[in-house]
């Protein structure tokens, strides 16, 4: 379709599957979930490397995800209220080259400490993208297309997680871990530039003059819903689950039996690709047959993934990973999307909500699973993880018998 035919389209109509709109705002959505996702996770696979440099245990090196994850959660909840002031574009553009730019600054760091105080600031600078993302979506993606066009975003989030491992892995190991955080800050800021290249404005979004006081209304709209509160919950334990996975599993590579190369443990993030795949299979599935149905098997898979992971073959290692990513990536892109679809404005507070338990989820569980690992080893982490996802299963399991509530919900 060209330029002039969309330009000539009535301003009520949203995006749809088949139009340029609709191809330019995936394009520039995967960029923006790639630099999200490669700029705070690159330091994942470092993990071991700054424990060595800085005399720091698993948990303690764990940190410098965690703090990042943490005041993500926070600021995403206090910029999302400012994006209903100012706008969508003009604030995910401004978190994408900000986190860029502190990205190529942690690679500069001296000690331990100015890498946490430069991760903890792009942490913050990160909470103006996702909420603000998924808000963007829902406004504008007709409802239809909405789950494929989520599904391409989380599956640019998987593919910025895998090339931010695999990048941190590689040259961490062949030149140093400074080489890996410059270059990918570099990416991060070419990333930025396409993302306002491409991103079309809003066409639905209404301005909000209330900017900090919408928040304690949103707060009881959003948690008296019967089904927001439970999706919530499910975001903090598929997360916490999933980054702990990855964050820990280097530990054991790298150590006897195995004593894999600091590069070959980091061929673990080609498994994303798998996540790429799994979050726009998923999305498509769920326009057609409903998030009811398909969320609890997802979750399911993980699980299952997650306890081949206690066996010492590489090989089923491998396969449990492969599986647990699989159904991560297809579960948050079946819970995300019910966010969208099931949220009445202030939209982006309901998204900014769910990605608030799913970074705390991240940060506060993947933190105290770096406990275990120093407690009880790798049998240790599958415990943890398989509680909390038994109790994950148990909220998908509920919200088989959510009601929708209308128009905005018809598939559910």
């Amino acid at each position: 379709m060209s330029d002039a035919h969309q330009a000539a389209q009535p301003a009520t109509t949203r995006i749809v599957k088949g139009t340029l709109a609709f191809t330019r705002t995936n394009r520039a959505l995967f960029f923006g979930g790639f630099s999200t996702f490669s700029l705070l996770y690159c330091i994942q696979p470092l993990f071991p490397l700054l424990s060595h440099q800085f005399h720091l245990t698993a948990a303690q090196s764990s940190w410098s995800l965690s703090v990042s994850s943490g005041l993500l959660a926070i600021s995403l909840v206090l910029l999302s209220a400012v994006s209903d002031r100012i706008g969508r574009k003009p604030l995910m553009v401004a978190s994408m080259a900000s986190a860029a730019v502190l990205t190529v600054l942690s690679a500069f760091a001296q000690d331990f400490a100015q890498l946490l105080a430069v991760r903890a600031a792009l942490g913050i600078a990160l909470g103006g993208m996702p909420a603000v993302a998924m808000a963007y979506l829902g406004e504008e993606i007709d409802p239809p297309s909405l789950g494929l066009s989520m599904g391409l975003y989380i599956a640019g989030s998987a593919f910025g997680g895998m090339s931010g491992r695999l990048v941190a892995s590689l040259l961490s190991d062949y030149l140093s871990w400074r080489w890996a955080l410059g270059v990918l800050g570099v990416a991060g800021i070419v990333a930025a530039a396409e993302f306002w290249r491409s991103l079309p404005a809003s066409r639905h979004f209404t301005r909000s003059t209330r900017g900090w006081d919408a928040l304690p209304h949103a707060m009881r709209q959003h948690f008296s819903d019967a089904g927001l509160p439970w999706l919530f919950c499910l975001a903090f334990v598929l997360m916490g689950c999933f980054v702990s996975l990855y964050n820990y599993i280097g530990y054991r590579l790298l150590a006897a039996p195995f004593g894999l190369r600091q590069s070959t443990v980091g061929l673990l993030a080609f498994l994303y690709l798998i996540g790429i795949f799994s979050s726009v299979w998923a999305g498509r599935l769920v326009d057609r047959l409903g998030r009811r149905g398909v969320l609890w098997i997802m979750l399911s898979v993980m699980l299952s993934g997650i306890l081949l992971t206690l066996f010492d073959s590489l090989v089923l290692i491998v396969a449990g990973m492969a599986l647990a990513t699989f159904g991560f990536f297809a579960s948050h892109s079946i819970a995300s999307s019910w966010v969208s679809r099931r949220a009445r404005a202030p939209q982006a507070l309901a998204s900014a909500f769910y990605l608030l338990f799913y970074y705390l989820g991240s940060s506060l569980i993947g933190s105290a699973t770096g406990t275990m690992w120093g407690w009880h080893g790798w049998s240790g982490v599958v415990a943890m993880l398989g509680v909390c996802l038994g109790s994950g299963l148990l909220i998908t399991l509920r919200l088989r018998h959510l009601q929708p509530l209308g128009p905005r919900v018809a598939v559910a």
